[in-house]
C-alpha cells in the first residue's frame, strides 16, 4: 500500500497543473535561463489557475488544501526541468510565516495576493557574514512607536529581484540575547530605504532571481511585525521542519528526473552495435541507482505523512535534507559518468540538472548543519 494517497481532488490539481506546466512552463525554459529571469506574468498565471499557496484557507482565496498539494506542485515543476519558477520557496516557506503570524490585517492585505500570484514573496535570512548562523545577522530593526527602523542587508535571496512582500529577520540591537533580539516583519516592494543590489550569476539556478538587498533607514510600520516582539528565531525553527522537507521531495523529484531520463538514455542510446541498457556495467549502475532512489522517495513519503499529521519530525527532516540533496548530487554524479562524452555537452538537459542541484546541500541549512542537529538530539 503506498503510503501517501491522493483523492480525486488531488488528482485533478495533478492533472492541471501538468497541463498549466506542459503549455505555459516547459516550452520556455531554455529562454528564462538565458534571461536568468522568469516573467512575473508566469507567475500570475500560475496564480489564475489556482497552483500558488494551496495551503491557505479559502477566506483568502486558497484551497485550504494538506500537504500533498505542496508534493504535487513540487513533482510537477521538477518534470519541468528548471527551477526559476520558485513557487514551492513562495507557497511553502515564505507564505506559511504570513499566514501563521500575520495579524488579520496583514493576512487579509497579503494572503489574497500571493494565492493570485499578484505578489511574489522571498524572505531575507542569509546575509554576508550569517548563512546557516542565524544568530550571527547583523541587520536591525528600531521600533520607535508606530514605526520599524530598519537598517542592514541580505544576499543570496532567492525571488529577490522579483519579489513584491519580503519577510525579513532583524534584531534588536538593544538586546544582548542574539536569540531573543531577532523578530520578523514584512516589507512592500518600493518602500523608502529598501534597494536592490546585483542579480546574482550563479553556477546552477540560472532562471532563478537571487540577488542582494538591502535597507537603509527603511521605515515601516510596526504593525508589519510577524508576531510578537523577540520571537522571530523561534518562530524561524518552527517554521523550519517544513522548509526541509520541501527542499527533500525537491531533491528526491529531482533524483527521479534524472533517473528516468538516463533510463531512457541509456535504452535508445546504441553504444557498440547494441542499447546501452544492455551493458552489465551500465545495468548495474541504474540498478544501484534506482534503489537509492527508491529508498529516498519511501522515506520522504513516510516524513510527508508524519508532517501531516503534526508529528515533530525535526531530526528526521534534518536528516532527510541532508540524505536526499546528496542523494540528487549523486545520481547526477553517475548518471553523467553514464553518458560519457555526451555528458560533457551543454544540450545535455544532467548538465544543467547537476548545477541546479548542488547548491541543495548548501540552502535551508547546509547539510553539515542538518548532521550537527541530528546529533545534538541523538545525545551524540
Amino acid at each position: 500500500m503506498d503510503i501517501l494517497t491522493y483523492t480525486p481532488e488531488h488528482e485533478d490539481f495533478r492533472r492541471r497543473l501538468r497541463t498549466f506546466c506542459d503549455t505555459e512552463v516547459t516550452p520556455y525554459v531554455d529562454q528564462w535561463e538565458a534571461d536568468r529571469i522568469v516573467p512575473k506574468s508566469v507567475w500570475h498565471k500560475m496564480g489564475q489557475g489556482g497552483f500558488l499557496c494551496p495551503a491557505v484557507e479559502p477566506t483568502y482565496g486558497g484551497l485550504g488544501g494538506d500537504f500533498r498539494y505542496s508534493v504535487i506542485v513540487a513533482e510537477a515543476l521538477a518534470r519541468t526541468a528548471h527551477t526559476g519558477l520558485a513557487a514551492v520557496l513562495h507557497s511553502d516557506v515564505v507564505v506559511p510565516y504570513i499566514d501563521t503570524y500575520g495579524s488579520e490585517a496583514v493576512k487579509r492585505r497579503y494572503l489574497p495576493r500571493c494565492v493570485s500570484g499578484e505578489c511574489i514573496t522571498a524572505i531575507g535570512m542569509t546575509e554576508p557574514d550569517a548563512g546557516s548562523d542565524l544568530a550571527g545577522m547583523k541587520t536591525t530593526a528600531v521600533e520607535e512607536g508606530d514605526t520599524v527602523i530598519v537598517n542592514g542587508s541580505k544576499t543570496f535571496i532567492s525571488n529577490g529581484i522579483n519579489c513584491d512582500l519580503l519577510v525579513i529577520a532583524a534584531r534588536d540591537p538593544a538586546v544582548e540575547n542574539k536569540y531573543e533580539a531577532m523578530s520578523l516583519y514584512v516589507i512592500e516592494d518600493g518602500t523608502p530605504g529598501f534597494t536592490r543590489g546585483r542579480k546574482l550569476d550563479k553556477m546552477g539556478w540560472h532562471s532563478q532571481d537571487t540577488a542582494e538587498l538591502f535597507f537603509s533607514n527603511c521605515r515601516i510600520p510596526v504593525d508589519h511585525r510577524l508576531g510578537e516582539k523577540g520571537m522571530g528565531f523561534l518562530m524561524l525553527m518552527e517554521k523550519l521542519q517544513q522548509e526541509r522537507l520541501t527542499c527533500a521531495v525537491g531533491a528526491v523529484c529531482g533524483a527521479e528526473g534524472i533517473l528516468a531520463w538516463t533510463v531512457d538514455f541509456c535504452r535508445k542510446t546504441n553504444r557498440g552495435g547494441r542499447p546501452m541498457s544492455k551493458s552489465q556495467a551500465v545495468q548495474f549502475e541504474l540498478v544501484e541507482m534506482t534503489a537509492d532512489v527508491k529508498v529516498g522517495r519511501t522515506f520522504v513519503d513516510k516524513l510527508v505523512a508524519d508532517h501531516i499529521e503534526k508529528k515533530n519530525i525535526v531530526v528526521e527532516t534534518a536528516m532527510a535534507k541532508f540524505w536526499t540533496t546528496d542523494l540528487a548530487s549523486r545520481t547526477a554524479d553517475r548518471a553523467l559518468s553514464i553518458l560519457g562524452d555526451f555528458g560533457t555537452a551543454e544540450s545535455c538537459p544532467i548538465v544543467r540538472a547537476w548545477r541546479d542541484l548542488r547548491v541543495m546541500s548548501i540552502f535551508a541549512g547546509t547539510n553539515e548543519i542538518m548532521k550537527g542537529i541530528a546529533a545534538k538530539f541523538m545525545g551524540l
